[in-house]
């Protein structure tokens, strides 16, 4: 199976907060697009199971978020991959598009 996905056309901006769009689902990943609106952020969480997950900047800049006070800033090209126990967030600091990569799927 091969299919392409324009997730710039399918998913837009929303001033109520994150927008997001599922591009892939299958047994071995998920791939979920979303876009923040500056100042928007996607808290920080942590997820109960074994596996990682990888979030990649298509446009904009922002701030990768962890445990405590624990920032990273990112732009357009950047990848930050951690295991998804550990506690990750994301905080737009322009508009910014992502892509975030989950295996196996939660």
């Amino acid at each position: 199976m091969q299919k392409r996905i324009a997730v710039f056309e399918e998913n837009g901006f929303s001033e109520k907060g994150p927008k997001n769009f599922l591009v892939h689902d299958s047994p071995y990943f998920k791939i979920i697009n979303f876009n923040f609106k500056a100042g928007q952020e996607l808290p920080v969480h942590a997820h109960d199971i074994d596996g990682q997950v990888s979030i990649a900047v298509l446009e904009g800049r922002g701030q990768f978020l962890g445990e405590g006070d624990r920032k990273i800033d990112a732009g357009t090209g950047d990848v930050l991959v951690s295991d998804i126990r550990e506690p990750h967030g994301v905080r737009a600091l322009s508009d910014m598009r992502v892509l975030v990569t989950i295996a196996p799927p939660i």
